[in-house]
């Protein structure tokens, strides 16, 4: 495998040293230089083992074209976010590769305002510009390197989400997943009424604990039996540069992401009336009734934060929520923040006086959801589609082609989609307060699926 096939369409990402090196760092951060033209960027690196000496690299090739390069050093890819948003920077680069196995890496890119870098914005001309060699050369006069610490601004803009005096003192139990949020958590909890209990709170890239990823149900259970055994109110759990939060409530039961969408949609909606919510075609109809009811306008959008950030700026949305635990901010630039979600719904928590299951437990019996299913490709995505479609169009009331193939029905609904990044296709199906239904419907789906 070539090292530039590890140009995906949202960042780059591959097998350490073979795919992503500190050769492709170094000229990385040169096509950068390249495309972009910045004046002064940002760098940042997650807690994997290889990423300072990946940084360090792709720190070279920018000032080596020029760049100033303000570097924040141990970071989450909402550190990169909000110190070129915040410093009014002209991009930023953040080393990660967020919940793969511990020999991948990788690097995500933003432009001024933290606008992402994907494939079809400058990530695939990137690529061509180290291909061609077309890179540009060192430069008269070299950029230089200097530290930039931006935590202080970064805490405040995080707790101008609450007022810390009407928060009760919840039992709150926290996995960092030996990732990059113990530091933060670390960093808010003398700020915060919250009594803590933090689990793998320590950075560590060995990941002794395996890759922090509580999408996978394997990973839950850690941070499920310690929110039981201290009868906390709630569990929280993160992804390893934590751009995802994951929530548990307080029976240890896992809330799947769709309903954390519709719950602070809610709250940005109780604030501002009228507002947009931005929102992914997997599940949509818990979103779309809350919305509604609330007087807000949904506006749906194919899945993936460059999608979901362009439509957000587009419509000048408050919030955009993803079923995958991206929830997006307009104060935050348009980005995802996995530190702001948790702290808006332990505030609603203490304003109701309610559990986080009472807050979704209806929404999930009036809108049950089979999770996301994946399954393995044994033929191209686009024939599964087509043989799916092809069985329920004479009875779907409505098709929709945003992102992969929506179709819905008087009581039930799915979404099927090719993934942009592995050889899988997703399936989402949920029904309307028929839980049987929604489980018979999967079943039903999955064996179209599988019948290739």
């Amino acid at each position: 495998m070539s090292r530039l096939d590890s140009f995906k369409a949202y960042d780059i990402r591959g097998r350490i040293p073979d795919e992503i090196n500190e050769s492709l760092a170094y000229d990385v951060g040169r096509a950068f230089a390249g495309f972009v033209k910045p004046k002064r960027v940002c760098v940042g690196y997650d807690i994997r083992l290889s990423s300072p000496q990946l940084s360090s690299a792709l720190k070279r090739g920018l000032t080596d074209c020029g760049v100033d390069v303000a570097d924040i050093g141990l970071w989450g890819s909402e550190g990169v976010y909000f110190a070129t948003f915040a410093e009014q920077l002209d991009g930023g680069a953040m080393v990660t590769a967020s919940h793969n196995p511990p020999d991948y890496n990788g690097m995500k890119f933003v432009r001024e305002q933290a606008r992402p870098i994907s494939g079809d914005t400058g990530l695939m001309d990137m690529r061509r510009m180290i291909e061609s060699g077309q890179l540009p050369g060192k430069a008269a006069r070299p950029g230089s390197a200097s530290a930039l610490d931006v935590r202080p601004r970064y805490l405040e803009h995080l707790l101008s989400y609450v007022d810390p005096r009407q928060l009760k003192p919840l039992k709150v139990v926290t996995n960092a997943g030996n990732g990059g949020a113990g530091p933060i958590l670390d960093a808010l909890a003398p700020q915060l009424p919250f009594q803590f209990t933090k689990v793998y709170n320590e950075p560590d890239g060995h990941f002794p604990h395996g890759v922090p990823n509580p999408m996978l149900e394997e990973n839950r259970a850690a941070t499920a039996e310690v929110v039981r055994s201290r009868g906390a109110d709630v569990g929280l759990a993160w992804d390893g540069d934590y751009d995802r939060c994951f929530f548990f409530d307080e029976s240890g039961q896992f809330i799947e992401g769709y309903y954390l969408v519709g719950l602070l949609a809610q709250t940005f909606l109780r604030q501002e009336r009228g507002a947009r919510i931005v929102h992914d075609p997997r599940l949509t109809w818990n979103t779309l009734d809350i919305v509604r009811t609330l007087g807000g306008t949904p506006v749906q959008c194919k899945s993936g934060h460059a999608f979901i950030k362009a439509k957000m700026r587009e419509v000048d949305a408050v919030y955009g929520g993803e079923m995958s635990a991206h929830h997006y901010f307009r104060r935050f630039s348009y980005c995802d923040s996995g530190m702001i979600p948790w702290l808006l719904v332990l505030a609603v928590i203490s304003a109701s006086g309610k559990p986080l299951s009472a807050l979704v437990g209806e929404r999930m019996r009036l809108f049950p959801a089979s999770g996301e299913i994946n399954r393995k490709l044994q033929q191209d995505a686009a024939g599964i589609l087509a043989r799916v479609r092809a069985h329920y169009e004479g009875s779907a009331e409505r098709i929709d082609l945003t992102d992969g193939l929506s179709m819905e029905f008087a009581q039930w609904r799915f979404n099927l989609r090719g993934s942009n990044t592995e050889p899988l296709v997703r399936l989402n199906v949920e029904s309307r307060a028929d839980e049987p239904l929604m489980r018979a419907k999967t079943e039903e789906v999955l064996r179209l699926v599988d019948s290739a």
